[in-house]
């Protein structure tokens, strides 16, 4: 059993992925924590709250950061046109959801946790790694407790989807996704190499509804906005990003991975950008010398992972 933490910008794809880590009959959520990204960190507040009820999901939501690692950074505006102005697809997702947050912050909430489960806990980061190194650098030892950290970010041996460089996530708060890969704990880095390749179909979607019951029919109306986004990027359906992650702790064999130092430039023109420096690979002395190897994904079987997806999402109607 995989004792997960949910770090999450909902966002419709979050979405997916929280009830992907619901239905999963090898996955603890033992808890979701919220970060700014999709939306602001209200909304994405507000969001993990009406899901978690709507799903009746018994993990406990903490808020998290609202602003990135650097409080210089500008401010990105918020994507309304992928997510809606809601970040739930427009499905009209009340002011107010009548549930109470943990009591702590988020980043307090994944060091109380992992010190609670040493060696025991994932943290699966698929917004801004904002919580993520705010915990590094509040409590730097829990990179030595924590069992892994599975990031749905970055863009290796393909362009971004935010600039010709960088991915949204990483590029959202490149500071803090320096800090999260560079630390000593095992990561495994799901990005637009794979990602990209893992279409879910309306035709698919609307089985998922048909099989999985009232969770799984709130989740494809909340989708249906975000399917009209991706027409402009791919044929009849929607990118899962976030649930290639979500897929990658239980099924880690579907997907093919290359080890190496990672780092992520901070500032200029491929701000936000990914890099690797593949193990083996001789170079003089550089900023990548003295880093953990960390794993980032660069193939997948994208059949599997969408066959998993869709069985575990049916699943528990």
């Amino acid at each position: 059993m995989h004792k997960v933490i949910f770090d999450t910008d909902p966002g419709v794809d979050d979405a997916m992925a929280l009830l992907f880590l619901h239905r999963h009959p090898a996955i603890d959520l033992v808890g979701i924590t919220t970060v700014f990204g999709n939306a602001s960190i209200e909304t994405t507040t507000r969001n993990a709250l009406f899901l978690k009820q709507a799903w009746n999901i018994p993990a406990p939501v903490a808020k998290g950061s609202g602003e990135t690692l650097d409080p210089d950074r500008p401010h990105v505006g918020w994507p309304t046109g992928i997510h809606g102005d809601d970040g739930l697809g427009n499905i009209g997702v009340p002011a107010e959801i009548d549930l109470p947050l943990d009591p702590r912050c988020a980043h307090r909430f994944i060091i109380d946790t992992v010190r609670a489960n040493p060696g025991d806990v994932t943290l699966v980061a698929v917004g801004r790694m904002t919580n993520l190194a705010r915990a590094l650098r509040a409590d730097p030892e829990i990179a030595r407790l924590v069992r892994s950290v599975v990031i749905m970010g970055g863009a290796f041996d393909v362009t971004g989807n935010i600039t010709p460089a960088a991915e949204a996530n990483i590029h959202g708060d490149p500071e803090a996704a320096d800090a999260v890969m560079t630390a000593p704990w095992p990561v495994a880095v799901i990005g637009l190499d794979v990602t990209t390749k893992t279409v879910m179909s309306r035709a698919m979607l609307s089985d998922i509804a048909e099989r999985g019951g009232r969770p799984a029919r709130l989740l494809s109306d909340i989708s249906q906005f975000y399917i009209d986004f991706y027409e402009h990027h791919v044929d009849d359906g929607m990118i899962v990003h976030d649930s290639c992650a979500c897929v990658y702790v239980v099924a880690p064999e579907l997907f093919q991975t290359r080890g190496g130092a990672v780092r992520v430039i901070c500032g200029g023109i491929a701000d936000g950008q990914t890099l690797q420096k593949p193990d083996g690979r001789l170079f003089p002395p550089n900023a990548w010398d003295d880093f953990p190897s960390q794993q980032t994904c660069v193939g997948i079987d994208a059949d599997a992972v969408l066959k998993l997806i869709g069985d575990t999402l049916a699943n528990g109607s």
